[in-house]
């Protein structure tokens, strides 16, 4: 029986999230196991007028490329994709993955080497949809491997993507109106601000965000949503920060990340696991070891770790530090091939700006 949550999920995406018009040009990637949810996007999107188009990515091929990719194939970047991200107006990411393990093998600087391939078209995609040319969306479509990956069974996975993405409620588009004019009082309070101090057990830093905003994110960018994010100024930030959340890229665990900050710079990183995928990937390019974005996390429907990060960096009691590319939209100035989420616990912590504390012990004491 087709569980009505995944149709409901369908128009939410179609009608909200991308808010899809009649000759809107519209890419659908995402994969076959994800296709009960893509057919119900694609009738959506169809009736709402849009010409859609499918990228149905081939499960496994990732492991096969990076395997046996040459130099030149991994720098190589398809004039399709290029097209799509340069005139497209609408793009939904749907991650269904069958092994999230896939590529914990592979040579980190190979995929290092990718990302920093792809840096050119992503900061392009990142214009425009700050110039809002470019309406996307990512999300996800809850499977066996994702549910394994996050010590759930699947039934009990998919009622927490659907919890997250309130779905569960009468009116889901209504919570997330709720949720953005929630986030909206807490930028107002924000604006203007200079100083930022995060203090507690695993964390003692200080960053500037003097010129920078915040913004939002309330089910358009994410699916599910739930934060507020800027970008730091970029040679502002020093100290030292410690995330007991494992940090996940591309499917491979690094533990127990510690990165001492002097002027904006990455100076020194520690790891118990993973240290040479962390300092490969820092060392992608030149802006790897900057800050591309400080986030706090305001969806508390999402209660527990998932080891993905759409959940995870939404998760209230939470704050994330993203290394590599900055945010155009918000004043970011860093570029990079990469932009790395790592997650911070702050139930035991407080957050300040200029002197005063806005943020204590995971809540907002606003």
């Amino acid at each position: 029986m087709t569980d009505l949550r995944i149709q409901k999920m369908a128009q939410v995406l179609v009608h909200y999230s991308l808010d899809l018009q009649p000759g809107d040009e519209f890419a659908l990637v995402t994969t076959p196991l994800a296709d009960e949810l893509n057919l119900a996007i694609c009738e959506e999107a169809i009736r709402a007028g849009a010409n859609v188009f499918v990228q149905n990515q081939l499960l496994g091929f990732d492991e096969i490329f990076y395997q046996y990719a040459s130099e030149a194939q991994l720098e190589y970047i398809s004039p399709l994709r290029r097209y799509i991200v340069e005139n497209f107006n609408a793009m939904l990411n749907l991650e269904a993955e069958r092994n999230t393990r896939e590529l914990s093998q592979i040579d980190p600087e190979r995929l290092a080497r990718r990302r920093r391939a792809n840096a050119g078209i992503f900061k392009r995609m990142l214009e425009r949809m700050a110039n809002q040319e470019l309406k996307w969306c990512y999300t996800l479509y809850p499977t066996p491997a994702l549910a394994q990956e996050a010590d759930m069974s699947l039934r009990n996975y998919q009622d927490f993507v659907y919890r997250a993405c309130m779905l569960d409620l009468p009116d889901p588009v209504a919570a997330w109106r709720e949720e953005d004019a929630h986030q909206k009082r807490l930028i107002e309070w924000l604006k203007g601000r200079d100083e930022i101090l995060l203090q507690g057990k695993d964390v003692d830093l200080k960053l500037s965000i003097r010129g920078r905003t915040f913004l939002g994110a309330a089910g358009k960018l994410n699916f599910p949503d739930g934060e507020i994010y800027t970008s730091p100024v970029e040679d502002s930030v020093n100290g030292w920060v410690r995330f007991a959340y494992p940090a996940i890229f591309e499917g491979r665990e690094v533990i127990d990340v510690e990165l001492w900050f002097e002027g904006g710079k990455i100076v020194k990183e520690k790891a118990a696991k993973g240290q040479d995928l962390l300092t490969a990937l820092l060392n992608t390019d030149a802006g790897a070891r900057y800050l591309g974005e400080l986030g706090i996390g305001t969806n508390y429907q999402i209660q527990r770790f998932s080891k993905n990060m759409l959940f995870d960096e939404k998760l209230g009691g939470t704050i994330h530090l993203a290394v590599g590319l900055g945010f155009p939209e918000v004043g970011g100035k860093n570029e990079s091939g990469l932009h790395w989420d790592m997650l911070c616990d702050m139930t035991e912590s407080q957050m300040s700006a200029d002197g005063e504390v806005f943020y204590r012990d995971g809540k907002f004491t606003l």
